[in-house]
This record gives C-alpha cells, sequence and structure tokens, in this order.
C-alpha cells in the first residue's frame, strides 16, 4: 500500500537531477546566527519597554524614574530648586562622576575643570553593597533568585514591586562585568583617568543668538563621537546671572535652545542624555518661561529645601532630610499620561538626605506630636482637653479651628 515506505529509504535524500529529493537538498542553508553585539558599559534594557537606560549615578533616583531603573536614552531630566543651596549641583557631580567611571562621553556647559575636579570620589558597586546574607550563612536562598529584583514586602519608594537594585542571577561567566551603577563619596576627589572623554563649553553671552555656537558644538561632538559611546550633557545653573547674559535669558532665546536640544536628544536616541539644573529663585515655577521650560523636558524633579533645626531639635537624630522632593514630569511615561502615580506608590511624600556617601531619596513622614509639644515647652498651647498650663476654662474662641 501507498501508505507504507520501506525502512532503509533515507528521507529527502539526494536523487538524480531533476528530482524533488535533489531540488530539496540544494537548496541554500540558512546563515549562520551572528553574535550580538558586546554590551555597553553602564547601559542595559528597561524592565519597562527594553528601551536602553542608563544610571544617574544615585540608586534611589533611578528606582523612580517610572520603573526604568535608570535615565532612558534619549531624554532631558530638569531639576529645579529654589533658594540659594546647592543640593541639584550634587545630583549632577554623581551624574558626570558615573559618566567618567562607566567610559561615557561627558560634556560640561557653563564651567572649566575646576567643576570636575570637585567629582565625587568612586567607592565601590552600588548593587553590590546592597547585596544581603542570610541568617543561615554567606550563600543566599537559591530557591528565590527568581524573585530577588522585586525588592522586599514594602521595602523602597514604591512599595513591595519597586525596583530593586539587587540584580538577578546570572551565570558565572558575567558576573564579571561592569556594575550599572556606583556608590561615591562627597569628601574625597574622584580620580579622573586619562582615558576620559571630557568636554567642557562655555556659557552663551553673545546678544543675538547666544545658543546657535553651543548648539553647533553639541551636534559637531555628537557626529564625532563612536554611536556605541554614550553622551552625557550636563548644564549646571541654567539661567544663573553670574554664568549666563541677560539675552540668553530671554524667552525667545532659551526656549528656541530648548527646541533644538530635545530635537538633538530625538537624534540620537540611543547615545544622548541631558541632565540640567535651574535655580528658580529668580524665575519661579509659576512664570511661563519656566513652566514652559518643564514642557520641553523629558522629566522634572523639584528640590525644596526645609529649614535646618537646631542643635537641641536635632539632638538624637542622626540623620534628618535636608528637603523635600517633588516629581513633576517621568521619562516617557509621563509624556504618555501616565506612570507617575504607579512610581511613586499612593500618595507618599518624599524627601532627600545628602550625607558624605550618598544622595538618597526616601519617603517622608512629620515626627510625632509628642515631639513637638514637648520641644514646645509648658507655656505651649491647651490639648485636646480644652485646659493649658496656666489658663482656666477654655473658651469658644480656644475651641475654634
Amino acid at each position: 500500500m501507498a501508505s507504507f515506505r520501506k525502512r532503509n529509504v533515507i528521507v529527502n535524500a539526494r536523487g538524480p537531477p531533476g528530482t524533488a529529493a535533489s531540488t530539496a537538498s540544494s537548496s541554500p542553508s540558512p546563515p549562520p546566527a551572528q553574535k550580538p553585539d558586546p554590551p555597553v558599559p553602564g547601559i542595559r534594557p528597561s524592565p519597562i519597554n527594553g528601551q536602553p537606560t542608563t544610571s544617574t549615578g544615585t540608586p534611589s533616583l533611578d528606582s523612580l524614574l517610572a520603573g526604568h531603573a535608570g535615565l532612558p536614552l534619549g531624554c532631558s531630566f530638569l531639576i529645579e530648586e529654589p533658594g540659594t543651596t546647592d543640593y541639584g549641583g550634587a545630583l549632577l557631580r554623581y551624574y558626570a562622576a558615573e559618566g567618567i567611571v562607566q567610559g561615557h562621553a561627558v560634556t560640561v556647559v557653563g564651567f572649566g575643570e575646576q567643576w570636575v575636579r570637585d567629582l565625587p570620589a568612586l567607592v565601590g558597586d552600588a548593587e553590590g553593597s546592597g547585596k544581603r546574607k542570610d541568617s543561615g550563612g554567606s550563600e543566599r536562598m537559591k530557591i528565590a533568585w527568581r524573585y530577588e529584583r522585586l525588592g522586599e514586602f514594602g521595602s523602597g519608594i514604591g512599595g513591595s514591586r519597586a525596583q530593586s537594585h539587587t540584580p538577578t542571577r546570572t551565570p558565572v561567566a558575567s558576573t564579571t562585568s561592569t556594575p550599572f551603577c556606583h556608590t561615591f563619596d562627597l569628601t574625597k576627589r574622584l580620580a579622573i583617568p586619562p582615558s576620559a572623554s571630557l568636554k567642557f563649553l562655555p556659557a552663551p553671552t553673545a546678544s543675538t543668538a547666544p545658543y546657535s555656537t553651543l548648539l553647533a558644538q553639541l551636534s559637531t561632538h555628537l557626529a564625532s563621537t563612536p554611536s556605541t559611546t554614550p553622551h552625557r550633557v550636563l548644564i549646571p545653573s541654567l539661567l544663573n546671572p553670574a554664568l549666563y547674559s541677560p539675552h540668553a535669558c530671554a524667552p525667545q532665546h532659551l526656549l528656541q535652545f530648548l527646541h533644538s536640544l530635545r530635537a538633538l536628544l530625538r537624534e540620537y536616541p540611543r547615545q544622548l542624555t541631558v541632565m540640567i539644573s535651574l535655580p528658580t529663585e529668580l524665575y519661579p515655577r509659576a512664570t511661563a518661561l519656566i513652566r514652559w521650560a518643564e514642557i520641553l523636558s523629558d522629566g522634572v524633579i523639584e528640590l525644596l529645601p526645609l529649614p535646618r533645626r537646631t542643635a537641641s531639635k536635632a539632638q538624637g537624630k542622626q540623620e534628618e532630610p535636608q528637603g523635600l522632593v517633588k516629581l513633576w514630569k517621568l521619562p516617557v511615561l509621563g509624556e504618555k499620561g501616565g506612570g507617575v502615580g504607579a512610581a511613586l506608590g499612593a500618595g507618599e511624600d518624599l524627601a532627600f538626605l545628602v550625607t558624605r556617601r550618598r544622595f538618597e531619596i526616601m519617603a517622608y513622614s512629620l515626627p510625632p506630636a509628642d515631639e513637638d509639644e514637648e520641644e514646645a515647652g509648658p507655656g505651649a498651647a491647651v490639648g485636646a482637653g480644652g485646659h493649658g498650663h496656666g489658663h482656666g476654662k477654655a473658651t469658644k474662641v480656644d475651641l475654634e479651628f
């Protein structure tokens, strides 16, 4: 019968020319699979959409960026800060130090080499320092290695599902790869290697088209940089009157510059990132100029310094936050109309803490009411009972809020 076939006949064997077996065997074999390009140091795909992402040098800030665990390439980040403090400058220094350690091209606008000499020194690997050991020994539980990136329950800014900085389990051959994020010490200075790609551009001072020269220099430098080299552009203290001329602060020039900078980011979506610090003492957020600057930026964060408490009030509190953090816009997801609430959790207030070894963003809560009453002394306002020291029966005015 036709349904049976002899066992000693090889299927698709080469037959006489013109037969089906000869035609099938002479078909060209598929080309061998090409080896993937080696990973770029300091770049890894986003857990959200796979977009290439780099670290800002601050692990707590990386965990807030809409689940990307870093700043996506092709995006800009604006840091606003009222008052005369320079906490935003510390974030930019972490960002620049991380780029130098990773071998990225770093461009600083408005400052010279002295600004780079003040970068914090390298301490170690931020991911390696976050590894924990179990109580039974030095080895971690092998049964839970799949869930390491989920973090502990309730840990981090975003709760139990926040992005953790503990790396997933990798083969032994890849354990020597370059870390994604490092830790730095603000009290020491980073040793700049001779091979570091650094460029310093002066702040614009021309009266007509002040930013045209700066944009031309940035475009030329990006075109001459290899496509596999990430590029970090830092603009500290934008609109600072000590650095920028009044013509550079005019809205028609500044907004055109931000438009052109956004076009460069879209032209180099897998290579360029920009971080800007903007002191809002002379240009508050309520002005139209700053609102347009926020619209033209991919991510916006505001640092609100808190008044420093006296030594008697801060006694016993070694780590007191220096200010509050407001995230007004997040890269990629923020411009699509979502991601802000999911990244911050259910209405958590954020604060930042600057110590000698870290710039950390954490959840913030007011101190208990009992401590405030004790610090107020015996002459404080009456409590819930309606009677205070040296006062009689509470009147109607005392009971009104």
